[in-house]
């Protein structure tokens, strides 16, 4: 005992800082935030036709349309154009309070905002989320686990996991809600007490991801249930649940 007493004292701490100092370095291969420059019709529809997954279209100017919360930042836009009108910045900031904010046309480089500490009158010091995997591949879940460890210590907020819905304050879901979760879902969300509040983690509970359209599925969250944040991406990176959550607790401050 006590020489664990000791290592532990040479470690030191091993929590971030952040929000209070600078958030941890992402990885290279971190795709971040999109931003869609204007570019011709031809170049638009040839960005728009290599997504597998249609989260590119064509607006009603004929302009460029990317939705987030149908993006698997797979990429395959930025690489079948040499000069794509589709770049990832890098940035982790990409939840959002309402689905239209996920969409990025040209001229919209900023990361989604108006969240304004939407939920801290609520639960600013106390917010039990249980967690619902809606047949996922298991990804997003992971990296929301992720913040419950030593480096990230989400619990220091007032944010943590809970075991039973009728202990929680809202759920955090994930996965396109198939058709056998559905009735789950449901009968999860009617146990968890008002006020409460629903998250949509990945792009599956979001818009059904690459099963969106399949008959098995119903689609995401927001077809069954109404949405208080939008986590995007496959998986979302636990810096960018973990920017959304203190947001809408009103933790941090929207970004400029």
């Amino acid at each position: 005992m006590f020489e664990q007493l000791k290592a532990r004292r040479r470690q030191g701490m091993r929590t971030m800082s952040y929000p209070d100092g600078p958030p941890p370095s992402l990885p290279e291969r971190f795709a971040g935030l999109p931003v869609v420059s204007p570019a011709s019709p031809e170049a638009a529809a040839a960005a728009a036709g290599a997504c597998p997954f249609g989260a590119l279209g064509l607006g009603p100017s004929g302009g460029l349309r990317l939705d987030l919360g149908h993006c698997l930042f797979c990429r395959a836009c930025r690489e079948a154009l040499p000069a794509s009108p589709v770049r990832f910045g890098g940035g982790h900031q990409l939840a959002a309070r309402n689905r239209e904010d996920l969409v990025r046309v040209p001229g919209r480089d900023a990361a989604p905002a108006a969240f304004r500490g939407a939920l801290a009158a609520r639960f600013g010091r106390s917010f039990k989320l249980r967690q619902v995997s809606a047949g996922g591949c298991n990804a997003c879940e992971a990296d929301a686990n992720v913040l419950t460890t030593l480096a990230w210590d989400l619990g220091r907020f007032g944010i943590d996991f809970t075991a039973s819905p009728r202990h929680a304050d809202g759920l955090l879901v994930t996965g396109p809600v198939t058709l056998n979760m559905r009735e789950a879902l449901l009968r999860t969300y009617d146990a968890v007490p008002d006020p409460k509040a629903v998250i949509a983690v990945g792009a599956c509970a979001i818009g059904g991801g690459p099963y969106r359209g399949c008959p098995e599925v119903c689609g995401g969250v927001g077809e069954l249930l109404p949405v208080d944040l939008y986590v995007p991406g496959c998986p979302p990176h636990p810096l960018t649940l973990f920017d959304g959550l203190l947001r809408l607790l009103g933790r941090l401050p929207d970004p400029l």
